[in-house]
C-alpha cells in the first residue's frame, strides 16, 4: 500500500470517529454518556465550525470514573508483574505506531496544529512510551543498614500511589497525555484523565485504542467537560491520590487549593515567559531560525516558548533583519494542509487574547515589525493570527512580562551578558530559556545564572524523557521525565523485620 493510499484509509478512520454525533466519556472500558445528558460543542479552529459534541461530565461522572479507577487499582491490575506491564507498554507502542496517522488527523482537526508538525512529533511519542516501558522493570527499593539492637533487617519498597488525576492541556494533548499514561502503566497506578474542553478528541480516541490493545478496564478513564465542573471535581476528589496538571498558573493555584482536601501529591507545569538570549558571537545562521521557531512553533502555544528574545545590541539590527526574512518563509494554513508551517490558535477567545496583546504592545511603544493582525482570505473563518514581531521592547512592558500564548515575539536588546541574565531573571516565571554563543564559558555562565527549569544552548525546545524537564518559580514544580518523574507515581514504604 502506498503512502497516499495509507493516508486515505487512515483519513477514513479519523473521519468515522469525528462523525459520531457525541463523543462519550470513557469509563471502566466503555463509552458512556454524561450522567446529566448534557453536551458541549467542540470547534475546528481552522474553520471556526462545529466539529462534534462532547459529553459534559461533572461531579457524578468524576465519582464514577474515580470508583472505576480505584476498583481497577485494587483488582487484577495490582497483580501484574513489572514484565507484564512492560510488555503492555511495548504493545501500546506498536499500536500507536500503526494508528499514528489517524490520531494526528484527529488532533489536527481538534486543536489546529498542522499535520506536518504533528508527524514530526512521532519520534518523541515513541521515545516516551519506550522510556516508560524501561521504567516498569526498574522500580526498586533498598536494603539499608540500621542502628537497632538485635537481628533487625531494614529495607524500603516502592509501591504505586493509587489513582492519578490527569488534567491535560489543549496545546498538544496527543503527546501530553502519555507523560501520565506511560507512568501509570509502568507503575501500576490507574488514572482519570480530564482533557481540555477545547481539545479532548485525541485523548478519548487514545483511551479506546489502549483498551483494544489490552489495557484493562478502569485503568485509564476519560471524563470530558468544563474545567470549572469536571476539572475542579477531579482536583478536589478525595479518592484521587495525585494530580498531574499542565496549564495556566491561575488554574494551577486553584488546583493547589483543591488538593488540600486529602493532601494530594502534585506535579504542576504552569506558565512561562522564557528568555532566549542571543549573544554577539552567536552563529546567526542557527540562532535566527532557532529563536524564531522557539516562539512560532505550534503558533506560539507552547508553555516554554522563548517569547522574550534578548539580543546583544551590537548584532540586534542584523538579527532583526534576518529574523523578518525568516518569518516571511513561514506558511500559515489549515491544519490538514500538508504544506502549512503554522496553524490557527485554538479558539476565538485565544485569538481575541493574542490580538489584544498586540494592541497592548503598540500602546506601550514597542515597534510592530511584522504581522499584527488576523488573517483573511481563505482563512478568515478560522482563528489565524499573523506571525508577529515586536522590536524595541523593554522588559517592563506587558508583552515582555505576561504569557501571551500566541505567535508573538518580542526583541529585547541588551549590552552585556550580566544585563541579559538580569533581564531573564526579572520575571515571575521560570520554565525554559536558551543561550546562543560560540563561547563555552559565556554559555555556561548564562546556564548557571538564569533561574529556570530548563536551559538550551545553541538549540531550543529539545525534550527527552531520559533527561526530563520541569519548572521553578511561578512555572510550577515536579519533573516530567527522568527517574524523578516515576518516583512521583510511587511512595516509599519502610520495612523493619526482626528475625
Amino acid at each position: 500500500m502506498s503512502t497516499s493510499q495509507q493516508d486515505s484509509v487512515l483519513c477514513k478512520q479519523a473521519s468515522d470517529f469525528l462523525s459520531r454525533d457525541v463523543q462519550h466519556l470513557f469509563i471502566d472500558g466503555e463509552c458512556v454518556p454524561a450522567a446529566s445528558g448534557r453536551t458541549l460543542t467542540t470547534v475546528d479552529p481552522s474553520a471556526g465550525e462545529t466539529l462534534t459534541r462532547l459529553a459534559a461530565g461533572d461531579q457524578p461522572d468524576v465519582d464514577r470514573a474515580v470508583h472505576a479507577a480505584r476498583e481497577a487499582f485494587k483488582g487484577q491490575w495490582s497483580t501484574w508483574t513489572p514484565y507484564e506491564r512492560q510488555a503492555l507498554l511495548t504493545r501500546v507502542a506498536q499500536v500507536l505506531d500503526e494508528r499514528f496517522e489517524e490520531l494526528i488527523q484527529i488532533e489536527a482537526m481538534d486543536m489546529g496544529a498542522p499535520v506536518s508538525r504533528l508527524r514530526g512529533t512521532k519520534p518523541a511519542l515513541m521515545k516516551m512510551v519506550s522510556f516508560f516501558a524501561s521504567q516498569a522493570a526498574n522500580i526498586s527499593g533498598e536494603t539499608l543498614m540500621n542502628g537497632i539492637p538485635g537481628n533487625v533487617t531494614t529495607m524500603t519498597l516502592k509501591a504505586p500511589v493509587g489513582v492519578i488525576g490527569g488534567i491535560i492541556p489543549w496545546n498538544g494533548p496527543l503527546n501530553s497525555q502519555f507523560w501520565i499514561i506511560g507512568a501509570v502503566l509502568a507503575s501500576g497506578c490507574t488514572a482519570v484523565l480530564k482533557p481540555s474542553e477545547d481539545a479532548s478528541l485525541s485523548v478519548l480516541r487514545v483511551a479506546e485504542i489502549l483498551h483494544e490493545a489490552g489495557v484493562p478496564a478502569g485503568v485509564i478513564n476519560v471524563v470530558t467537560g468544563l474545567g470549572k465542573e469536571a476539572g475542579h471535581a477531579l482536583a478536589a476528589h478525595p479518592g484521587v491520590d495525585r494530580i498531574a496538571f499542565t496549564g495556566s498558573t491561575e488554574t494551577g493555584r486553584s488546583i493547589i487549593q483543591a488538593s488540600t482536601v486529602n493532601i494530594k501529591k502534585l506535579q504542576l507545569e504552569l506558565g512561562g515567559k522564557s528568555a532566549d538570549i542571543v549573544c554577539a558571537d552567536a552563529d546567526l545562521d542557527k540562532a535566527v531560525p532557532g529563536a524564531a521557531m522557539g516562539v512560532f512553533a505550534n503558533s506560539g502555544q507552547i508553555c516554554f516558548a522563548g517569547t522574550r528574545v534578548l539580543v546583544q545590541r551590537s548584532v540586534v539590527d542584523e538579527f532583526t533583519e534576518r529574523l523578518l526574512a525568516f518569518v516571511d518563509t513561514l506558511r500559515v494554513g489549515h491544519s490538514l494542509d500538508g504544506s502549512a508551517t503554522l496553524g490557527p490558535v485554538i479558539s476565538q477567545s485565544q485569538l481575541d487574547k493574542v490580538l489584544s496583546y498586540i494592541d497592548i504592545g503598540r500602546a506601550e511603544g514597542a515597534q510592530l515589525l511584522c504581522g499584527g493582525g488576523r488573517l483573511g482570505g481563505d482563512l478568515k473563518k478560522g482563528y489565524f493570527v499573523q506571525p508577529s514581531v515586536f522590536g524595541g521592547v523593554t522588559n517592563d512592558m506587558r508583552i515582555a512580562r505576561e504569557e501571551i500564548f500566541g505567535p508573538v515575539l518580542s526583541i529585547v536588546p541588551f549590552d552585556d551578558v550580566d544585563e541579559a541574565i538580569a533581564i531573564a531573571n526579572d520575571n515571575e516565571y521560570g520554565l525554559g530559556g536558551a543561550v546562543w554563543s560560540q563561547s563555552l564559558s559565556t554559555a555556561m555562565r548564562v546556564v548557571h545564572g538564569v533561574h529556570t527549569g530548563t536551559m538550551w544552548v545553541n538549540c531550543y525546545g529539545y525534550i527527552d524523557p531520559l533527561v526530563g524537564f520541569g519548572g521553578t518559580k511561578m512555572s510550577g514544580y515536579g519533573s516530567k521525565g527522568s527517574a524523578a518523574h516515576m518516583d512521583t507515581y510511587l511512595y516509599t514504604k519502610s520495612v523493619y523485620m526482626e528475625l
